[in-house]
């Protein structure tokens, strides 16, 4: 991480900045870049390099829609059409997804009991990661920071290459 004297104002007699001189650590895209570092680490510490992130999150989509088909899967985690196809065939070779043929070439997709006893094993150790991931802050920083996180996430959506199409709460 940065130093924290090294955000300080550059001294008065400093030439003045010109708008192609950013400061590194004040852009938000590199913070960005760098919290999704930060957190695909923790992630893979503390879960292991079985499931990865993406993984993770189209297991807890099954499990909260089974039967879901490929395409609408793709869209409720922001994910294209064929990495999603990519990641079902994966989860299918290790036991943890069923893929049936649906009508018109799609796929419904679900997990298989040992799909769901690896999510239940790995819940304790995603609290953990997620308390840890938060520790620094105090309950109100934690809630502002979910809050602005979500908030960017959802003014910026249109910008993703996959956006999420469907409303998280649904």
């Amino acid at each position: 991480m940065k130093p924290a004297d090294a955000a300080a104002p550059a001294p008065p007699d400093a030439a003045p900045r010109t708008p192609l001189d950013l400061e590194l650590y004040a852009q938000p895209g590199h913070l960005i870049r760098r919290a999704q570092q930060i957190a695909v680490a923790m992630f893979a510490e503390a879960i292991g390099r079985d499931v990865t992130p993406v993984q993770y999150a189209v297991l807890r989509m099954l499990q909260e829609r089974p039967g879901i088909d490929q395409v609408t899967l793709a869209r409720e985690v922001a994910l294209d059409n064929s990495s999603t196809a990519d990641i079902a065939a994966r989860l299918e070779t290790k036991g943890w997804v069923l893929r049936e043929v649906l009508p018109r070439r799609q796929r419904a997709l679900s997990l298989t009991a040992e799909g769901q006893a690896v999510l239940d094993r790995l819940v304790p150790a995603l609290h953990a990661m997620n308390s840890q991931m938060l520790a620094g802050l105090d309950t109100a920083e934690r809630a502002e920071f979910m809050r602005l996180l979500g908030k960017f996430v959802q003014l910026n959506n249109a910008q993703s290459r996959a956006p999420l199409r469907a409303s998280p709460a649904d």
